[in-house]
C-alpha cells in the first residue's frame, strides 16, 4: 500500500512521487477504541458537587456584570425613564437567548467527550472531515472514536456533500483554522480584560464612602489585587474552586436580595419589561443612539463562553443545574432591582450598583464584590488555560509545560507562561485605560466575536456530525447569528474609543499561532522529504561502523514512518546506538482521551538482531503526559507484553502454515494489530526454526522470558532521551515575508518558548540534543 504525498504549493519533489508505507503504524496510529469520559454517566451526588464548584469557577464573570452594565449602556445619562424598561427588556432577553438557549441547551451538547471550547469544536469536526493542515491524517481518522456507519438518509447525503466540499478546498481548511485561532485569540482577550474591568469596577465602589480617593489610587489598588489573583493560579482550579464557590454563592444571594428589595421599595412596575414590545419602543425613541447603546447591553453576558470552555472541568448537567437554578434568577433579579431604583433616581446611573445598596449592607456587599470580581477573572482564566492546552496538542503554539492541577478531575490545567503574560497584559490595560467605560468598549468586541466563531463552528457541527434537519440548522444560524451581528455592529462603532485593543491583541496572537503552525507543517514536510527507508537501516549502521552501548535510547521524532533525518546525523557524529533503541513519536489524536491500555504501538525497525523499534505513544489533547520515570516503566512493560503476544501469534501462525503447506502468505501483507502487539525478535535470545512454508516460529517460552529480562537489565542501566534541535531557516529564494516569518518570528518563539523536554517531563541529565538545520 502506498501513500501519495503532494507538497504544499502543488509541485512534488522528484524523489518522492510515491512514498511507501514503511510499516502499518501509519494507519494503526489513528485506531483507538472510543470511551466515555467526563460526565457521560456520573452520579447525582458528584453532579451536584460539580454544580456547586462550577458556581465559583465559570459564573464569576457573568455574575459581576451588574457592576457596570447600566453605566456602560447610559454613558451620557438617562434621557427618558421609559428607556429603562427597553434596556431591561434587552438585558433579560439577551440573557435568555445567548447564555441560556444557545449555550446551556444547545452548544454544551457539542462537547468533545466532555471537553468544550473553540478547539474542541475544531477537533470534533476534524474527526469527521480531513480539515487539519498538518499532513499526518489518514483515512483511518474516521475510526478514532465512536465511529459508526449510518443508514443512508437525506441528512447523511447532505453531510457527505459538505464533507467532500471542505476536504477538497484548501481555502475552506485555512478559513476554518483561521476561525478557530481567532476564537482562541478572543478568549485570551477575555482572560486579559475580565480581571481589569471586574476588579476596577468593584474597587471603584469605595469612593462612595471615601470620596477623597483619586482615580489613580483606585487604579493602583486594583493593580495590587490583580497581582495577587494571578499569583494564586498555580494552586489550581480545584483548590481555587472550593475557595471561590462559597463566596460567589454569597454574592448571588446578596445581589438577588438587594434586587428584590429595590423592586418592592422603588417600582414593581418594571416587571413590564418582560414584554418585548418595550424593546421596539426603545429603538423607535432613540434610533441610532439606541443601537450604539447595545455595546453596553451585551456586557450582561460576558463570560458566557467560559461555560463552554470550562466544560472540561465539570459536565453538561452540572452547568445546566447551576445556571438555571442559581445564576439566571440571581442576576435577573439584580438587573430588575437596579432598573426599579433608577426609575426613581436616574441621576445615579453612573454608579447604579453601589448607590442602590441599602446602607446597612454596603460594607458587606463591597467586600463580597471585591471577592466576586476576583472570582470573575477566574472564569476566563480557566477557559484560556483549557483552550490553550488543546492548541498546544494541535501544533498551533510552541510546547510549554501544562500542569494538571487536580488528580481527581480531568481537564484542570495551569500554564505558567500564559498566566504570566495574561497577568502582565491585564495590569497594563488597567493602568492605561483607567476607567471601566473605556475597557468595556474593548471587552464587548472580544465577547461577541467569540460568540460568532462558536455559532459558525456549531453550524458546521450540526451539518456534518449531528445531521440535523436543515430547518433547525437555518433557525439556529439565523437567530443567533443575526443577534450577534447586531451587537457586533454596535460595538464596532466604538472602535476608536478602545475597541481597537482586542483587534490588536488578536492580530498579534493569531500571527504567532499561524507562524508556528505554518513552520510546523513545513518542517514536517521537510522531514518526510528526507526520510530514510527502514530497509536501509543495516546499510546505514554498517556504513558508520556503529557500536552498541548499554541502556535504552529513545529518539523523539514527529514522523510515524521511516527513519527521521536526524538519526543519520546522530550516528555520523556519535557512531554508537543503545542496546535497545526506539524511535519515539508522541502523537496527539483529535480526541480528548486515549485509553492508557492502548497508549503504545510498536513495530520493528531493521533486522531482528538490532533490537530497534518504532513506538507511537498516542494521547488525546486533554491527556496528561506521564513523568519520565513513569513513562519509561510503562513503555518497558508494554514492550515485554508485546514480546509475549507476538511470540504466541508467530507460533500459532506457524502451526497454521504447517497444516496448510500449500498456502503462502505474501511478506508484504500486514496482519491486523492490536495496540498491545509488537514485533520483537533477537537471534541471540530467540532461536528460530523454519516451517515447511518458510515462516519463522519460536521453540520455547524461556526464550521470550530471556528477552524480557534483557529489557529489564537495559532499563536499569539507564534510559537516554534524544531530541533533534532543529534550526529552521527560509531558503535563499524565499520571499521577504517568508524570511521574516521563518527566520525572525518563528526563531524568536522557538528560542524563548519552545522547551520540548520540559513539556515532555524529560530530566536534563538524561537528555541529549542533536543539532540539525532544515532549509524550507
Amino acid at each position: 500500500m502506498s501513500l501519495e504525498v503532494e507538497k504544499p504549493g502543488g509541485t512534488e519533489s522528484t524523489n518522492r512521487l510515491s512514498l511507501k508505507r514503511h510499516d502499518s503504524l501509519f494507519g494503526d496510529a489513528e485506531k483507538v477504541s472510543g470511551a466515555k469520559h467526563h460526565g457521560s454517566e456520573v452520579s447525582w451526588s458528584r453532579t451536584l458537587h460539580l454544580a456547586f464548584q462550577s458556581v465559583g469557577i465559570i459564573y464569576g464573570d457573568i455574575g459581576t456584570s451588574p457592576l457596570y452594565v447600566y453605566s456602560s449602556t447610559f454613558p451620557s445619562g438617562i434621557k427618558n425613564n421609559d428607556d429603562l424598561l427597553g434596556v431591561l427588556s434587552l438585558i433579560i432577553y439577551t440573557l435568555i437567548i445567548i447564555p441560556m438557549l444557545k449555550y446551556v441547551f444547545i452548544v454544551l451538547y457539542a462537547n468533545d467527550n466532555g471537553d468544550g471550547g473553540t478547539f474542541a469544536l475544531y477537533s470534533l469536526i476534524s474527526r469527521y472531515a480531513k480539515i487539519r493542515l498538518i499532513p499526518n491524517q489518514q483515512a483511518e481518522d474516521a475510526m478514532v472514536s465512536n465511529y459508526s456507519i449510518e443508514a443512508p438518509s437525506s441528512q447523511l447525503r447532505r453531510a457527505q456533500w459538505v464533507k467532500q466540499k471542505i476536504e477538497s478546498s484548501k481555502a475552506a481548511k485555512i478559513a476554518l483554522f483561521t476561525l478557530t485561532i481567532l476564537g482562541t485569540a478572543m478568549v485570551m482577550g477575555d482572560g486579559t480584560l475580565t480581571p481589569a474591568i471586574s476588579v476596577l469596577s468593584a474597587v471603584s465602589g469605595i469612593r462612595e464612602k471615601a470620596p477623597s480617593l483619586t482615580q489613580t489610587q483606585v487604579v493602583w489598588i486594583s493593580v495590587a489585587i490583580l497581582f495577587m489573583l494571578f499569583s494564586v493560579q498555580r494552586f489550581g482550579t480545584d483548590k481555587v474552586g472550593y475557595t471561590f464557590a462559597p463566596v460567589i454563592s454569597v454574592w448571588f444571594l446578596l445581589i438577588a436580595g438587594i434586587g428584590l428589595y429595590n423592586l418592592v421599595v422603588h417600582d414593581i412596575g418594571v416587571l413590564r419589561a418582560f414584554n418585548p414590545m418595550y424593546i421596539v419602543h426603545y429603538f423607535k425613541r432613540n434610533g441610532k443612539d439606541g443601537w450604539v447603546s447595545l455595546g453596553g447591553v451585551i456586557l450582561c453576558v460576558t463570560g458566557t463562553e467560559g461555560m463552554f470552555a470550562d466544560l472540561g472541568h465539570f459536565n453538561v448537567r452540572a452547568v445546566q443545574i447551576s445556571f438555571t437554578g442559581i445564576l439566571f434568577p440571581s442576576v435577573a433579579l439584580c438587573y430588575i432591582g437596579q432598573a426599579a431604583y433608577l426609575r426613581k433616581f436616574p441621576e445615579n446611573v453612573g454608579d447604579t450598583f453601589y448607590r442602590s445598596i441599602p446602607a446597612p449592607l454596603f460594607w458587606p456587599t463591597f467586600i463580597v464584590a471585591i471577592c466576586a470580581a476576583i472570582i470573575a477573572s477566574q472564569a476566563m482564566l480557566s477557559g484560556a488555560f483549557a483552550i490553550l492546552s488543546k492548541a498546544l496538542s494541535l501544533g498551533c503554539l510552541p510546547r510549554v509545560r501544562v500542569i494538571h492541577t487536580s488528580k481527581k478531575y480531568e481537564g484542570q490545567v495551569y500554564i505558567p507562561e500564559v498566566n504570566f503574560m495574561m497577568g502582565l497584559a491585564s495590569i497594563i490595560v488597567t493602568i492605561a485605560f483607567r476607567t471601566t467605560t473605556s475597557i468595556g468598549n474593548a471587552y464587548g468586541i472580544c465577547v461577541v466575536t467569540t460568540f460568532s466563531v462558536t455559532t459558525h463552528l456549531m453550524t458546521l457541527v450540526m451539518l456534518l456530525i449531528w445531521k440535523k434537519h436543515i430547518v433547525f440548522i437555518l433557525l439556529f444560524y439565523v437567530v443567533f447569528g443575526f443577534t450577534e451581528l447586531i451587537y457586533l455592529s454596535s460595538i464596532l462603532s466604538k472602535f476608536i474609543e478602545g475597541g481597537y485593543l482586542p483587534f490588536c491583541f488578536a492580530v498579534v496572537l493569531m500571527t504567532l499561532m499561524a507562524t508556528w503552525h505554518y513552520v510546523h507543517v513545513k518542517r514536517y514536510w521537510y522531514e518526510l522529504d528526507h526520510v530514510v527507508p527502514t530497509n536501509e537501516m543495516t546499510t546505514l549502521l554498517e556504513k558508520n561502523d556503529v557500536r552498541r552501548i548499554p541502556g535504552v535510547g529513545l529518539l523523539y521524532t514527529e514522523l510515524i514512518q521511516g527513519i527521521p533525518p536526524v538519526f543519520p546525523r546522530l550516528i555520523k557524529k556519535i557512531p554508537s546506538v543503545h542496546s535497545i533503541f526506539v524511535f519515539m513519536s508522541i502523537k496527539h489524536l483529535p480526541i480528548p482521551h486515549v485509553v492508557p491500555a492502548e497508549r503504545f504501538l510498536f513495530r520493528q525497525v531493521g533486522p531482528r538482531e538490532q533490537r530497534m523499534f518504532r513506538c507511537v505513544a498516542r494521547y488525546g489533547y486533554s491527556d496528561r503526559l506521564e513523568e519520565s520515570k513513569e513513562f519509561a516503566g510503562f513503555l518497558a512493560d508494554r514492550l515485554k507484553m508485546f514480546i509475549q503476544e507476538e511470540s504466541a501469534f508467530a507460533q500459532n501462525e506457524a502451526e497454521n502454515d504447517e497444516s496448510s503447506p500449500s498456502t503462502e502468505v505474501p511478506e508484504a501483507q500486514t496482519r491486523p494489530w492490536r495496540s498491545t502487539h509488537s514485533v520483537v525478535h533477537s537471534e541471540e535470545a530467540i532461536h528460530p526454526r523454519v516451517s515447511n512454508s518458510g515462516r519463522i516460529t519460536f521453540l520455547a517460552n524461556h526464550s521470550v522470558e530471556e528477552e524480557k529480562q534483557l529489557i529489564d537489565r537495559e532499563v536499569e542501566r539507564g534510559v537516554v532521551y534524544l531530541m533533534g534541535e532543529a534550526n529552521v531557516s527560509a531558503g535563499p529564494k524565499s520571499s521577504i515575508l517568508k524570511k521574516i516569518v521563518v527566520n525572525y518570528i518563528y526563531t524568536f518563539l522557538r528560542k524563548n518558548l519552545n522547551e520540548g523536554h520540559n513539556a515532555l517531563s524529560i530530566p536534563k541529565d538524561q537528555l541529549l540534543k542533536v543539532g540539525i538545520t532544515y532549509e524550507i
